[in-house]
C-alpha cells in the first residue's frame, strides 16, 4: 500500500499524463483551431461536475440524431433549447415552487441546468419533443450541395476560338 508523500507523488504524475499541450498543433496547422479548442476544452473539463442531467446521444440514420435530456420535473415552459455558434445549449430553470411542501425525501432534482453540446459542420436541430420525463431533441446533418462530391464528366477539349490548325 503507497501511503504519505507517495500518494502525491502519484497524483501529481497522473495530473501530468492527463495535461496536454496543443501549442504545437496551433504553431504547425492552418485552420484547425476549432479542433484544437475542442479537444482542450474536453481534456480541461471535469466530467464528474458535469453529470446532471443524466442524457444519451444516439444514431437514428445515416445522417440523423437523437440528444435525450432526463428532465423529469420540468415542464415544457421551463426548458430552453437554442442552437448558438455550432453548439446546441439545452436550458432548464425551475419556477419558483408557491407551496413549500415539507419533504421527507427529495431525491427528485431540480435544480437547473445548462448543457452544452458541440455541433459538427452542417448538423442542426430539426425538432423537440418531452415525453415521459424525457427530452428529445432530433438533429439532422445537411450537407450543401456545393459542398457533396461530384462526378466530373469526361469529354473532348473544347475548340479554341482563332486557333490555327
Amino acid at each position: 500500500m503507497v501511503e504519505g508523500p507517495h500518494i502525491v507523488s502519484l497524483l501529481k504524475e497522473d495530473a501530468l499524463m492527463r495535461t496536454y499541450d496543443f501549442s504545437p498543433l496551433y504553431r504547425s496547422t492552418v485552420g484547425f483551431d476549432r479542433l484544437a479548442g475542442l479537444l482542450d476544452n474536453v481534456l480541461t473539463n471535469d466530467v464528474s461536475t458535469q453529470s446532471y442531467p443524466p442524457y444519451n446521444i444516439e444514431k437514428t440514420g445515416e445522417d440523423a440524431y437523437r440528444i435525450t435530456v432526463a428532465v423529469a420535473g420540468f415542464t415544457d415552459d421551463e426548458l430552453t433549447i437554442e442552437a448558438k455558434d455550432s453548439q446546441l445549449v439545452i436550458a432548464g430553470k425551475k419556477a419558483a415552487d408557491e407551496d413549500e411542501a415539507t419533504y421527507l425525501h427529495r431525491g427528485i432534482a431540480t435544480r437547473a441546468f445548462e448543457r452544452r453540446f458541440q455541433l459538427a459542420d452542417h448538423v442542426r436541430a430539426t425538432a423537440a419533443v418531452t415525453e415521459n420525463g424525457l427530452l428529445h431533441v432530433d438533429l439532422v446533418r445537411e450537407v450543401p450541395e456545393a459542398l457533396k462530391p461530384r462526378k466530373i464528366a469526361i469529354g473532348a477539349a473544347p475548340a479554341l476560338e482563332g486557333a490555327v490548325n
